[in-house]
């Protein structure tokens, strides 16, 4: 049976087409391909964009070309390779145009790539033209190094445009190569083999740089979708996060209004119980001769008055949580409470022989709090306290001002004192330290997070502090709003000036 509490995995996840590219990329990286066909869109659309925003380059430079020629030599051939070259050019814009408007797979992609190389075919066979002429008219090698100035620029332009398309600057290089040798071979002069190697060497060079241009590419758009498959991977785990939260608070929130809500039904049978069992221990209806019965009545009447008890302080902290937790404020003074705290654990202090000292500053004004609030804190904390103190050992009650301008009550014993890794543990709910799991006298876990909650709800502060076989320290502090007679923060810990000293033991 699906757990609501946690998550419906009998709904199919909003995001389950991510998680199914994020395996698959997974998969992929794992394999570690070199050249992911996925990638082959992508760098087909850089390459397109390239030949769009570069598409003013190149017939500048075929024009510029002809204009340098025709000073050079003044031969008609140059104005027809100029027309014949623009013309190519146009086809490669109209066709990455025409490209960057049709729809992204992988039929358009392998068939957008055989046209680019077959005109970038083209584009080399012009340049081939334009290399293989030779000035009739020039008596020095002005011409070829004018010659070797243009093709070194065309090839620089069409490396920097072919860096994301395989194999186009391959396409182009090699009819100017061929070209140049076949001139070479012609002429045989020294000038023509000299810009032969220099194209060569170019080519080679660029050929070398849009190669690593290629792979760069590639690796970042290998990272990027890396990085968006991580993001959506993240989007996915918080997203069954927060639903996995959502419905854990949902159910906290359910039980603890339920408990919440079952206080009378729960107290009225432990009522009945704990009053029946005084009405037999007190032989109200006649006695009871059975020694063995008056023993059960006992033992029946406390265990129903710990059971109360336990009941009382679960549905305490469940109002709290619940939001059903109302205080009923009014003026009272902090050290009449704590006296009286102190009274009712005055008759099991002297049993274990522990002695309790006060130590109060004097003309403390009243606090605006919830009596039973603050008497239920006190009383918490003096109950722990005197449950783990030994016997025979010592609890110091202090109380006095803040360094804020607030009130503050201190309980410190001279116990066992707890582990500093266990700290949390007795904080939490039904948490409890590996003392009070060995003693005799274990309870809910429910005491130190009910004062918690108490204080926060009158935007107090509970501070704990404790050391293993020193002893602990319990300060419940009220903040200087809580104050009828605020008194000005002073520096320094809080502490007693003028104190008023009691002993009991």
């Amino acid at each position: 049976m699906t757990d609501k509490n946690i998550v419906d995995r009998s709904r199919t996840h909003k995001n389950a087409a991510v998680v199914k590219t994020v395996r698959a990329t997974r998969e992929r990286l794992q394999h570690g391909r070199e050249t992911p066909p996925e990638f082959d869109n992508e760098m087909i659309r850089l390459h397109i964009n390239a030949v769009l925003q570069g598409a003013a380059a190149p017939p500048f430079l075929v024009i510029l070309a002809a204009v340098g020629g025709l000073w050079f030599d003044e031969a008609i051939w140059l104005i027809g390779w100029a027309l014949m070259a623009l013309f190519v050019y146009a086809g490669l814009v109209l066709m990455a145009r025409r490209a960057s408007r049709e729809p992204s797979d992988k039929e358009m992609t392998r068939r957008w790539r055989q046209r680019f190389l077959a005109i970038y075919a083209v584009i080399g066979l012009s340049w081939a033209l334009f290399a293989f002429q030779d000035c009739t008219t020039c008596q020095d090698d002005n011409f070829n190094f004018y010659k070797s100035a243009v093709l070194l620029i065309a090839l620089a332009a069409t490396a920097m445009t072919t860096f994301a398309l395989r194999f186009a600057l391959y396409v182009t290089v090699f009819p100017i190569v061929v070209a140049l040798a076949l001139r070479v071979g012609i002429s045989r002069d020294v000038s023509d083999f000299s810009v032969l190697i220099m194209i060569l060497g170019a080519a080679l060079f660029f050929l070398f740089m849009s190669q690593r241009l290629y792979s760069t590419n590639l690796k970042m758009l290998s990272y990027q979708t890396e990085k968006d498959d991580l993001i959506a991977e993240l989007e996915v785990a918080k997203s069954v996060s927060d639903e996995a939260r959502r419905r854990a608070e949902e159910s906290n929130l359910a039980k603890s209004r339920f408990l919440a809500s079952m206080s009378h039904e729960l107290r009225t049978p432990l009522n009945a119980i704990l009053g029946f069992s005084e009405v037999m221990a007190g032989e109200v209806l006649g006695p009871m001769e059975n020694a063995s019965y008056k023993e059960y009545v006992g033992d029946i009447h406390r265990s129903g008055q710990h059971l109360l008890n336990l009941i009382n302080e679960i549905l305490d902290l469940s109002r709290i949580e619940a939001g059903r937790y109302e205080l009923n404020e009014n003026a009272l003074a902090f050290a009449d409470i704590a006296e009286d705290c102190i009274g009712l654990v005055q008759l099991k202090a002297r049993s274990k022989n522990i002695r309790i000292t006060e130590a109060f500053e004097e003309a403390l004004p009243m606090v605006w709090a919830d009596e039973k609030s603050m008497r239920q804190v006190i009383l918490n904390l003096l109950s722990n306290a005197v449950k783990f103190t030994p016997s025979g050992g010592e609890i110091q009650v202090k109380l006095g001002w803040t360094a804020g301008g607030g009130q503050y009550v201190s309980i410190k014993d001279n116990g066992p004192g707890i582990a500093e890794e266990e700290i949390p543990v007795v904080l939490s709910a039904f948490g409890q330290g590996s003392i009070a799991i060995k003693s005799a006298e274990q309870g809910t876990g429910l005491g130190l997070p009910i004062v918690q909650a108490i204080l926060s709800k009158h935007g107090g502060e509970f501070v704990f502090r404790s050391k293993l076989r020193e002893g602990t320290e319990c300060i419940a502090i009220l903040p200087r709003e809580r104050v009828l007679e605020s008194m000005a923060p002073v520096e320094g810990l809080p502490g007693a000036v003028q104190k008023k000293k009691r002993a009991f033991g």
